[in-house]
């Protein structure tokens, strides 16, 4: 395997592990928030939360733009500061990876957090814990099953990102080309024999993910 198959896989696994641990830690305080708390427009939060999971890759991707790309006012922000475009870089990819994969965190680590039985947390802050230790030492480590699927979850689908991907990184090899957009351009040129090993190599990754996620969850119920 030459380095032109092992590029994109590498960028893949970058990316979606940073996406992945960045909707891990914003979709579990959100996930915890919205399962214990009432507040007006709470609804609506979650509805702009799911959002992704239903809109069109090309429509994230478009969204992302508007907001990031260089005519933006956070996308002149970034450019003055650090002398260069978000657009086209393998952050743009994580930025789009995060986007698609948070509903998947959020949903798990809701359903986590909403399974546990009010009265333990409460127990605790009788004894003298704050919410911030009820949170961490009560909280999270019993709905850590849900907690690591969604992870999982997460990675898996950062991994596949293809069209916000396109969009907003673009397809620069070795650069911001990841798996499924280097599938794409092997297959239009007709190079079958690496699509397939791509393609592989997804599957096999995306099986032990799954397969990982239902020996965390065999002992649930």
């Amino acid at each position: 395997m030459t380095a032109q198959f092992w590029s994109p896989v590498l960028l893949s696994m970058k990316i979606a592990f940073v996406s992945a641990f960045f909707v891990l830690i914003v979709g579990v305080i959100f996930a915890r928030l919205m399962a214990r708390k009432t507040f007006k427009g709470k609804e609506v939060l979650e509805t702009i939360f799911l959002l992704p999971i239903v809109l069109p890759p090309s429509v994230v991707g478009f969204l992302l733009i508007i907001i990031f790309g260089k005519n933006s006012l956070f996308g002149q922000w970034v450019e003055q500061m650090f002398n260069h475009s978000i657009m086209f870089t393998w952050w743009a990819g994580v930025i789009a990876a995060t986007v698609v994969a948070f509903p998947l965190m959020y949903q798990a680590a809701k359903s986590g957090f909403a399974a546990i039985d009010p009265g333990i947390e409460e127990a605790s802050r009788v004894d003298g814990a704050s919410e911030w230790k009820v949170f961490l030492y009560i909280s999270i480590p019993l709905a850590m099953k849900a907690i690591i699927s969604g992870f999982v979850l997460s990675f898996a689908r950062a991994l596949g990102e293809f069209g916000a991907t396109l969009m907003f990184a673009g397809n620069i090899p070795g650069k911001t080309q990841t798996v499924p957009t280097a599938i794409y351009v092997a297959m239009d040129s007709g190079n079958m024999d690496l699509a397939w090993l791509w393609v592989l190599t997804v599957i096999v990754i995306s099986f032990l993910m799954l397969v990982f996620i239902q020996w965390v969850n065999k002992d649930i119920h």
